[in-house]
């Protein structure tokens, strides 16, 4: 979905710190919660996870660091997963927590494609928007790149994602060129993304 979290193409942000993180003690409680979830309870997958954090309400994503961000999405599933209820969650957490914003509708896996890229293929990513999960970037979306590797195969995002079954989707490693992506970026850097093929279109040679 499009939001907040998707800083990549945004601008104003300033430069990305690379200051060391401090890390403190309860923040590896918000992974401890993650494998609890979707490990032992399998009460949601990986991108539902992923999908509860970009569901962050914008003011409060901002403010929240990584693991603070991750312990909102994670309360928020096991909200919506029966774990525990809100009041519950608020008495545990001794004073109001927020959830995130209503899970998106995702999009049905496609259909198997009768054709796949080929190595050395020109592709171009479909500039889509879903309401729901999805794993390309907007600042990728109508830009183009070469496929320079098969990927392992992947469950669709856009279906897994918001709760919708899926099987083994074809996967494949996308270059870009960073010019490509941002009108200021340095000459000669590249990106590499993995991308579903049903995110892609082939161009012509």
């Amino acid at each position: 979905m499009d939001g907040i979290h998707d800083l990549g193409g945004m601008q104003g942000f300033g430069p990305v710190s690379k200051e060391a993180h401090d890390h403190a003690d309860w923040e590896i409680v918000p992974k401890a919660l993650l494998s609890l979830g979707a490990g032992k309870l399998k009460k949601f997958n990986v991108d539902q996870y992923r999908h509860a954090v970009e569901r962050i309400v914008p003011l409060q994503y901002l403010s929240e660091n990584y693991y603070e961000r991750s312990l909102t999405g994670l309360a928020t599933l096991y909200v919506e997963t029966g774990v525990l209820s809100h009041s519950e969650l608020e008495t545990r957490a001794g004073g109001r927590w927020p959830m995130g914003r209503p899970m998106g509708p995702g999009r049905a896996a496609p259909p198997p494609p009768t054709e796949l890229l080929q190595l050395g293929d020109r592709v171009r990513a479909r500039n889509i928007f879903v309401p729901g999960h999805v794993r390309m970037p907007a600042y990728v979306r109508g830009k183009t790149g070469v496929v320079i590797e098969r990927d392992r195969d992947i469950h669709y995002p856009d279906a897994v994602g918001n709760g919708l079954p899926s099987g083994y989707v074809p996967t494949f490693h996308v270059e870009f060129e960073a010019s490509e992506l941002w009108a200021d970026a340095e000459y000669g850097v590249k990106v590499v993304m993995s991308l579903p093929q049903e995110y892609l279109e082939r161009l012509e040679a």
